[in-house]
């Protein structure tokens, strides 16, 4: 199994990308501990995974919140005695209907909030518990609108950006640490936070269907599929990389 033996942290675990993230990694005999605010979506997903393996905790959290960030390491490193791998899955969309003149402070402040200040206090915990357990893996979950503008979403498309700037620059800092940190970059993927878009618009609804030369949705387990790709020893040379996982979209 690839990985047998080691413990995996994913926040936003309690749904989505997150979920299938978590069953992925059970497959392959990791131990799992997922962190989220929904604690009703963390405990579905727990039953599921022990449906594959005892080895997993919930730990309630809010990435915003160092405290809460750090109790999620904590409880990787004293449940299952260490941290080799994290996925950093927690995120929101704000709104996707709003020119950028037209969208409020608030949207900016929660959006930038969770994608990004989220993902720079999850690194700031997760990296020295890895080092410690002697080196692994981070998978930040980026977005297509990390690597391309997204209209209407333009704080979204700055959040992911911005992930993608604390991706590099991680993976430059630890490259000679046995720490290897990529992102992925989904477009549109069959997940509750799409499903909230697309029921609140019909333009959005058409727009998501029609995004991809696929002209289909994005399946979480896909995702997830790469996210743990990136994050075994298949992928030992690749650091530093926004991976787009998107049908098409970026190609053209």
């Amino acid at each position: 199994m690839l990985f047998d033996q080691k413990t995996v942290l994913i926040t936003g675990g309690a749904s989505g990308i997150g979920r299938q993230c978590a069953l992925a990694f059970a497959r392959e005999g990791a131990a799992i501990v997922i962190s989220d605010v929904d604690a009703a979506g963390s405990a579905a997903t727990v039953a599921l995974v022990q449906n594959i393996s005892p080895q997993i905790v919930a730990v309630p959290g809010d990435v915003t919140r160092a405290e809460d960030v750090a109790a999620m390491v904590a409880a990787a490193r004293e449940r299952f005695g260490g941290l080799h791998v994290a996925v950093n899955s927690a995120g929101i969309s704000g709104t996707f209907d709003h020119k950028l003149h037209e969208t409020d402070e608030a949207t900016y402040a929660r959006v930038m909030d969770i994608n990004v200040k989220g993902v720079w206090l999850c690194l700031k915990q997760q990296i020295p518990a890895i080092l410690s357990s002697g080196g692994g893996a981070i998978v930040n979950l980026a977005s297509v609108a990390g690597l391309v503008g997204a209209p209407y979403g333009s704080i979204y498309a700055a959040s992911k950006h911005a992930v993608i700037g604390l991706t590099k620059s991680a993976a430059l800092e630890y490259a000679r640490s046995n720490l290897r940190v990529n992102a992925v970059c989904p477009s549109y993927t069959d997940t509750p936070m799409v499903s909230s878009i697309t029921a609140a618009s019909t333009v959005m609804a058409q727009r998501t269907q029609q995004a991809s030369p696929m002209k289909r949705l994005g399946l979480p387990e896909e995702i997830a599929a790469t996210v743990l790709w990136l994050c075994s020893d298949q992928a030992s040379f690749i650091n530093g990389a926004a991976l787009a996982v998107d049908g098409g979209l970026t190609a053209g």
